[in-house]
C-alpha cells in the first residue's frame, strides 16, 4: 500500500535515532505523528472541537498518555484482562505533556483540544514519556491548532558530575539526577527533578546543559512544519469596547488598590468579590450583554494592579516582603496511637502527615511498562474542599492530588535509609487542612517531621519552599520567597524547591512567561536555598533527630539470614510449618531467594517465641546431646522420635530399656514424650540413631 502523504523526519538525539512519520497512521486527527525512538514507538495525536462549548470561560485543554501493555510484552493483571484507568506513573506522564503547552495557547481560545498519546512500544533505554512529550509538541505543531511552540523535551541525568542526555537504563540506575525539562527556544517552560542532595549550581549547570539540547529539538520540529505545516486556525476575537474598558477602569481601579492592601486574606477576597459585583450591576444596564467581558476586564485590571504593587511598592499581597517567609508553626506526635505524625503550618497553609510502617511484603506491587516492579516507600498526599473553604464532591484522588504526592515523595527518598538499614515499607499520607499557597512544600516539611517522629532514622530532615516571580513589560523583576495563593494565581513562575542542607532532593519548576534568563533562575534556586535553611531551623526547634525507639504500636521487625536451602524446612510442605508458627506466634513473616527471613510484630513475646521456633528448625542433632523428644511412630523394630522440629531419629527396640523388650507397644505409643540421646548419625544418609537405654 502506498501513503502519498508520508513524510519521514529523523534527527539524533540522545546518540540515539529518533524518528517521526506523519501521514500513515490517524489520518482524521488535527495532527498525527508516530515517534520512534530507539525501538520505543509512540503514536500521538491532537484533536479540536470546531466550536466551544456554550458559556465557555477557560481553555479546556487535556492530555492523556495511554499506557498499553502489549507495548512491554505484558497482559495486564487482574481479573479483568484489559487496561482500565490511568496508573500513578501515566497520569504523572500526562502531567509533563500537559504543563510545557498549556501557556503557549493564545488568550481567549475556549475550544476543547485534546492530545493523546499512545505507548505502542517500549524500549527500556529510550524513554515513552520523551518520546510522547516530543510528539505531542509536534502533532500539535503540524496541524491548524492556534499553539505557539514548539517545544522541546529532554530528560537529563548526571552521571560523574556530567550531565548525559536521556540516560538509558543502566545510566538511569547511577544518575545521582533525574531532571525533566520542556521549553521553546527561548524558554524553559516547565522542570520536573528529583535528585540526590545535588548542589545548586551543579542542578543548574544540567537545567541549562537540556536547554541547549532543546534547541536543537525545536530547530527540527522547525523544520518539520516548515515542511507540511497547516496554517493555523484563528480563535475568533471579541475586544471590548474602549468605552466599556474606561469606565470599568475608572470606577474599579481604586476599588482594587485598597482591597489588595488589606493584608488578611478573606477580608481581602471578599473585597475584591464586592468590587466586580459592584461593576457588574452599576453596567448591567447600559452592558446588558457584556457581563463575560466584564469580568474578564476586572480580572485584567487585578493582575495589572497586583503587579504594580509588587513591582513598584515592593508589597505583597499580605505584607511581606519579597524574601519574607510566612509563619511557621510545627508540632509532632499529633496522633497517639499511630506510627508517627508532623503538624505543618505555615501562614495559612498547614498539612497533617501520618507515617505507618509495615514489613516489606507490604510494599507496592506496580504493574506498568516500566522497568519499576514495586516501590518500598508510599507518598500519598489528601487535597480535600474544605481545605480552601470549598464544597465539593469527594471523590478519588485527580491529577493534581498524585502529581503532588509523587513531587513529596521524590523530595524525601534521598534520605530514607536502606532496606537492610531498616527493612520496613513506609507509607505516609499527608492531609492538607488548610492551604493559601504551597501545601505540596508543606507536605514535604510535615513529612519529615512525621518520619522523624516515627524513629525513622532518615539521614537529614527536608524542608520545601515555593517560589515566585513578577516580571514587568519594563524588564522589572520581583522574584518571591514563599508565595501564597494569589500570588501562585497572578505570577508567572511557580517554583518548588526541597532539600537538606547538602543539596536539592526535588524540584518542580512551571513558568508562564516566554522567557527567563538563566541569573533569574540563579537568583531564584539561591533565594530557595536561604529560604529552605530558615524553614529547617523552625522545624529542628520541634524535633531535631529521629526518635531512638519506635512508636509502641509499630511493628517490630527482626532479620535472620538462613542459607538458601534451608527455606523449605522454614515453609514446610504447602506452608504448613510457616503459617503454624504465625497462628501460633501472631508475627509476620517473609522469606526471600537468598533466605533472609523478615519477622514483624508488634508484641515482643510473640517475636521471639517466633525466633525460638524458627531457630530450633535450623538446629542440628548433635551427637551425645540429651533432647526431649516426641514418639512420632512405631514399627516392629523400633519407634521414631522427632528431637527437633522436622527432624526425626530411630530409637531401635534395644535402645528403650536396660531390659528386653518384647513389643514396642508394651513400653511407649505415639504421642509419648520420651528422653534420648543422639547415639549415632550415619555421615552418608544423615540417619539419626537414638538410645534411652544410655540415659537410665
Amino acid at each position: 500500500m502506498r501513503f502519498t502523504d508520508y513524510k519521514t523526519f529523523k534527527t539524533a538525539l540522545g546518540g540515539r535515532l529518533l524518528q517521526i512519520e506523519i501521514g500513515k497512521l490517524a489520518e482524521q486527527a488535527n495532527g498525527a505523528v508516530t515517534v520512534r525512538y530507539g525501538e520505543t514507538v509512540v503514536n500521538v495525536t491532537a484533536c479540536m472541537a470546531k466550536q466551544p462549548r456554550e458559556n465557555q470561560d477557560f481553555f479546556p485543554l487535556t492530555c492523556e498518555y495511554e499506557e498499553k501493555m502489549y507495548a512491554a510484552g505484558k497482559i495486564p493483571g487482574g481479573f479483568i484482562k484489559r487496561e482500565g484507568r490511568p496508573s500513578e506513573k501515566a497520569t504523572l506522564s500526562a502531567r509533563l505533556m500537559d504543563r510545557p503547552l498549556r501557556p503557549l495557547f493564545p488568550s481567549g481560545f475556549f475550544n476543547d483540544v485534546q492530545v493523546v498519546a499512545a505507548i505502542l512500544c517500549v524500549d527500556p533505554d529510550c524513554s515513552p514519556e520523551v518520546a510522547a512529550m516530543i510528539g505531542s509538541s509536534i502533532a500539535l505543531s503540524i496541524s491548524d491548532i492556534p499553539f505557539a511552540g514548539p517545544t522541546g523535551s529532554v530528560i537529563m541525568g548526571l552521571i560523574e558530575g556530567k550531565p548525559v542526555v536521556n540516560p538509558t537504563l543502566a545510566q538511569r540506575q547511577v544518575s545521582e539526577l533525574s531532571l525533566t525539562i520542556s521549553g521553546t527556544r527561548e524558554a524553559i517552560m516547565m522542570v520536573e527533578a528529583g535528585a540526590n542532595e545535588v548542589e545548586e549550581d551543579l542542578v543548574l549547570e544540567v537545567l541549562f546543559a537540556g536547554h541547549e539540547e532543546i534547541q536543537k529539538i525545536v530547530d527540527f520540529i522547525d523544520g518539520i512544519v516548515s515542511e507540511i505545516g497547516k496554517e493555523k486556525y484563528e480563535p475568533p476575537v471579541n475586544p471590548v469596547p474602549e468605552e466599556l474598558y474606561r469606565e470599568i477602569s475608572e470606577f474599579a481601579v481604586p476599588k482594587l488598590d485598597e482591597a489588595l492592601h488589606i493584608f488578611e486574606r478573606a477580608d481581602q477576597q471578599a473585597r475584591i468579590k464586592e468590587t466586580e459585583k459592584a461593576v457588574q450591576e452599576l453596567l448591567a444596564e447600559r452592558y446588558p450583554e457584556s457581563a463575560k467581558q466584564i469580568a474578564s476586564v476586572c480580572e485584567e485590571l487585578l493582575d495589572a494592579r497586583f503587579r504594580k504593587m509588587i513591582l513598584e511598592e515592593g508589597v505583597r499581597p499580605d505584607g511581606r516582603k519579597t524574601t519574607e517567609i510566612r509563619q511557621i508553626w510545627c508540632e509532632t506526635g499529633f496522633l497517639p496511637r499511630t506510627h508517627g505524625s508532623g503538624l505543618f503550618k505555615r501562614g495559612q497553609t498547614q498539612a497533617l502527615s501520618v507515617t505507618t510502617l509495615a514489613p516489606l511484603r507490604e510494599s507496592q506491587t506496580i504493574d506498568g511498562i516500566g522497568d519499576e516492579t514495586g516501590k518500598r516507600y508510599m507518598h500519598h498526599y489528601n487535597f480535600p474542599p474544605y481545605s480552601v473553604g470549598e464544597t465539593k464532591p469527594m471523590r478519588s484522588p485527580g491529577r493534581r492530588e498524585i502529581g503532588h504526592g509523587a513531587l513529596a515523595e521524590r523530595a524525601l527518598i534521598p534520605v530514607l535509609p536502606t532496606e537492610e538499614e531498616f527493612p520496613y515499607a513506609i507509607r505516609v499520607v499527608s492531609e492538607v487542612l488548610s492551604s493559601n499557597g504551597s501545601s505540596s512544600q508543606a507536605s514535604v516539611c510535615g513529612s519529615s517531621l512525621s518520619l522523624m517522629d516515627a524513629g525513622v532514622p532518615i539521614k537529614s530532615a527536608v524542608s520545601g519552599v515555593a517560589m515566585g516571580l513578577i516580571q514587568g513589560e519594563d524588564g522589572k523583576v520581583a522574584i518571591l520567597t514563599d508565595i501564597q495563593g494569589l500570588e501562585d494565581h497572578y505570577g508567572d513562575m511557580d517554583f518548588k524547591v526541597a532539600g537538606t542542607p547538602k543539596g536539592i532532593t526535588a524540584l518542580q519548576m512551571d513558568i508562564k512567561v516566554h522567557g527567563l534568563s538563566r541569573e533569574i533562575l540563579q537568583q531564584a534556586i539561591m533565594q530557595a536555598h536561604e529560604g529552605r535553611a530558615y524553614i529547617l531551623s523552625q522545624m529542628q526547634e520541634e524535633i531535631s533527630a529521629p526518635r531512638e525507639s519506635l512508636s509502641p504500636y509499630a511493628p517490630r521487625i527482626e532479620s535472620i539470614q538462613i542459607d538458601p536451602e534451608d527455606i523449605g524446612t522454614i515453609v514446610g510442605k504447602g506452608g504448613k510449618t510457616i503459617n503454624g508458627i504465625i497462628a501460633e506466634t501472631g508475627v509476620k513473616i517473609d522469606i526471600d531467594d537468598t533466605g533472609l527471613i523478615s519477622i514483624a510484630a508488634v508484641e515482643p513475646d510473640g517475636m521471639e517465641r517466633a525466633i525460638q521456633m524458627i531457630e530450633m528448625l535450623l538446629k542440628v542433632p548433635e551427637l551425645g546431646e540429651v533432647y526431649d523428644g516426641t514418639v512420632t511412630g512405631i514399627k516392629e523394630f523400633g519407634a521414631f522420635v522427632e528431637i527437633l522440629p522436622g527432624k526425626e531419629g530411630l530409637l531401635h527396640i534395644s535402645e528403650m530399656e536396660n531390659h528386653r523388650v518384647n513389643r514396642v507397644e508394651d513400653v511407649m505409643n505415639i504421642g509419648d514424650k520420651v528422653q534420648v540421646t543422639v547415639k549415632g548419625i550415619d555421615e552418608r544418609s544423615g540417619k539419626i540413631s537414638l538410645s534411652r537405654k544410655a540415659l537410665l
